[in-house]
């Protein structure tokens, strides 16, 4: 895939990004062939929007998740709006939103590309706050039979949206973040609970794999930036009418209500 295809696909996912738009399918030859090429197109799609980056955004840590999206590893991408709980949403103005119960982790300190990988005990003291959240994933592809190969999607930010979080967790390094049980409610019904054990072993696994991928990848992580660290509860697509909940139980909970 040479660079003038790069950038044309890269005009293409910031054009309907800015527009709040979606389209079925792609066009084969603006298909990245590989995860190496789709990031960076994903750079060349922040260099065209122009905006901030405001976070990341983990998913498919485990293979469970990898399967569902048909991945041999987990995948990243840039996140450009972080909002505190409770929002409201026009659910006809998104791109096929998809609420994820997660932790969402924000920096103290950057952390640059370097030689030496970066430590879980490093990245755990480089976190200046944990909060209970929401990923309010986008797609800016239709969910049809023409939906194209994960390198799209991975290009695409890997249908990064929104961060949606609730105030810091008091004391977080001493408390069972892995073990506490969250769920997510619709209407006030529960429909997914879950814990960080079973989906991430720990927020912070994630968080240091995206250390070290965006190091190797010469990109690097700011402080100042929010992650969101991988779902614990699955995937579910809201309709209009319906307002979900992130429940941490004593770490606090989120909102998002659908109009």
């Amino acid at each position: 895939m040479d660079i003038q295809a790069q950038r044309e696909l890269a005009r293409l996912l910031a054009s309907l990004r800015r527009d709040g738009r979606q389209q079925s399918g792609l066009a084969t030859g603006l298909v990245p062939p590989d995860k190496a090429t789709a990031y960076k197109i994903a750079g060349l799609v922040a260099e065209e929007l122009g905006w901030p980056v405001r976070g990341w955004k983990i998913a498919a840590m485990k293979e469970e998740m990898q399967k569902a999206l048909r991945t041999d590893s987990p995948i990243y991408g840039r996140v450009y709006f972080t909002k505190p709980t409770p929002i409201i949403v026009e659910r006809a103005k998104l791109a096929s939103p998809i609420p994820e119960v997660e932790y969402q982790a924000k920096l103290g300190i950057d952390l640059p590309p370097r030689e030496k990988p970066y430590s879980v005990e490093e990245v755990t003291e480089a976190v200046a706050s944990l909060h209970p959240g929401l990923e309010l994933a986008e797609c800016r592809f239709i969910h049809d039979t023409a939906f194209p190969p994960l390198p799209a999607i991975l290009a695409d930010g890997a249908g990064s949206g929104t961060i949606i979080y609730g105030p810091p967790i008091e004391d977080w390094r001493k408390r069972d973040i892995a073990g506490q049980e969250a769920t997510l409610s619709s209407n006030g019904k529960l429909r997914r609970k879950g814990t960080a054990a079973d989906a991430l072993d720990h927020p912070m696994v994630p968080l240091t794999w995206l250390a070290n991928e965006l190091s190797r990848t010469g990109v690097g992580m700011k402080a100042g930036e929010m992650v969101s660290t991988g779902t614990l509860t699955g995937m579910l697509a809201p309709k209009a009418g319906e307002t979900y909940t992130a429940d941490f139980g004593p770490f606090g909970s989120v909102e998002v209500a659908f109009s």
